[in-house]
């Protein structure tokens, strides 16, 4: 399997349609995974009402993904209701929508001013096997990862737009945290975790990057760099997949 991590400075707009074709076509894998409202931008606040976008104005990533798996998030319009969504595009379908469940309402963060919550955490096939799909904060919430480990889902997406704080002598404090919970989650739920964080800055608040792919066995198999647009891909191991659950089921038993 062939993942491209698209780390991309968007535009807090809706111009970014076309900013996500440009890497799809030029892209080689099998799947291409975009941060956390890679549409739309962060910042949106009153301006969500009238730039999120509804499902039916999605139809190029649905023609796109006749040639290659598409992850991305936005703004998006069901009814009158306005949801932060992670969407997964297969075969000339939407296959799965996520609405983020846990909206983060403090310090520099308004989510839940400006959004419905989700529901739960869904679980969707692909044919990379049993996948998960969730939004930033949803995963720093012990019922989140408890949820996850349950259903033991073979690949994990998590999409982000992470503020750059927490700046140390050792480096960047938030990132350190994220690689925790990412890591603790690969492991319990002997998932690879597939993490995508934007670049760029809106309203001087930087977003750092650092996108990676954690592997089963809690290890980094690879990373991007940190406050720079990037797109990579890599192939993962699946056998470090099937490895982990073996030693999930002999620890149970």
């Amino acid at each position: 399997m062939k993942l491209a991590l698209a780390q991309v400075a968007v535009k807090l707009n809706r111009s970014n349609i076309d900013l996500h074709l440009e890497e799809i076509k030029g892209c080689r894998a099998d799947v291409i995974v975009f941060p956390e409202l890679s549409l739309n931008g962060y910042m949106l606040q009153d301006k969500v009402y009238e730039d999120a976008f509804d499902q039916s104005e999605l139809d190029c990533f649905v023609q796109a993904s006749h040639n290659i798996d598409i992850v991305l998030g936005c703004a998006l319009k069901v009814g009158h209701r306005i949801f932060n969504a992670g969407i997964y595009f297969s075969k000339g379908e939407i296959k799965h929508i996520h609405h983020k469940v846990h909206l983060p309402n403090y310090g520099m963060f308004e989510e839940a001013r400006y959004y419905f919550k989700g529901e739960c955490i869904e679980f969707f096939e692909t044919l990379y096997g049993n996948t998960a799909l969730v939004v930033c904060e949803d995963l720093w919430r012990g019922e989140s990862i408890a949820e996850l480990c349950a259903q033991k889902p073979e690949i994990i997406y998590v999409i982000a737009n992470s503020p750059a704080r927490d700046f140390q002598e050792e480096g960047l404090l938030i990132k350190d945290q994220w690689t925790a919970v990412l890591k603790t989650t690969a492991l319990l739920c002997g998932a690879y975790v597939v993490f995508v964080n934007r670049v760029g800055f809106e309203d001087g608040m930087g977003f750092w990057g650092g996108s990676m792919i954690i592997t089963p066995s809690g290890e980094i198999e690879a990373e991007l760099k940190l406050f720079e647009a990037q797109t990579k891909t890599f192939e993962l191991n699946k056998k470090l997949h099937f490895a982990q659950k073996q030693i999930i089921k002999n620890d149970i038993n």
